[in-house]
């Protein structure tokens, strides 16, 4: 399996990462709130209120990089070495805005999601 596949399940699994840190830093979730956790992560402020702001941005952007791995992966006139390189540089870019979330240094933040965006659209691009 190459390194941009993997980067797929990388990146799958940052959302999750966030929850995590929005509900352990809020220091008040208990099993009673895992009932319904929708209704309690509504409830938060500042940082994990943040974090599950990330989550959230995370799920959204991450079919489009599935897809776009995906698609390089079987068109196939990308190097392997350039989908690989962009499948990190893309990874990076998801934890980069997700320390800008959680910093909340909002202007890099949308210039790392902007960043991420031009690296799945390089996907296409170099597939051509």
């Amino acid at each position: 399996m190459t390194v941009a596949l993997w980067c797929i399940l990388i990146a799958l699994v940052l959302p999750p990462l966030c929850a995590l840190i929005a509900k352990v830093s809020s220091g008040r979730f208990g099993l009673k709130d895992n009932h319904d956790p929708r209704a309690f992560l509504d409830t938060l402020s500042g940082l994990p209120r943040r974090a599950h702001a990330a989550q959230q941005n995370g799920y959204e952007a991450f079919p489009a990089f599935a897809a776009a791995v995906l698609v390089a992966d079987v068109v196939g006139n990308a190097e392997q070495v350039t989908q690989d390189v962009l499948g990190v540089m893309y990874v990076t870019s998801r934890l980069l805005y997700i320390i800008c979330y959680l910093a909340d240094w909002a202007a890099l933040r949308s210039l790392v999601w902007f960043a991420g965006l031009a690296l799945i659209v390089s996907f296409f691009v170099v597939s051509i």
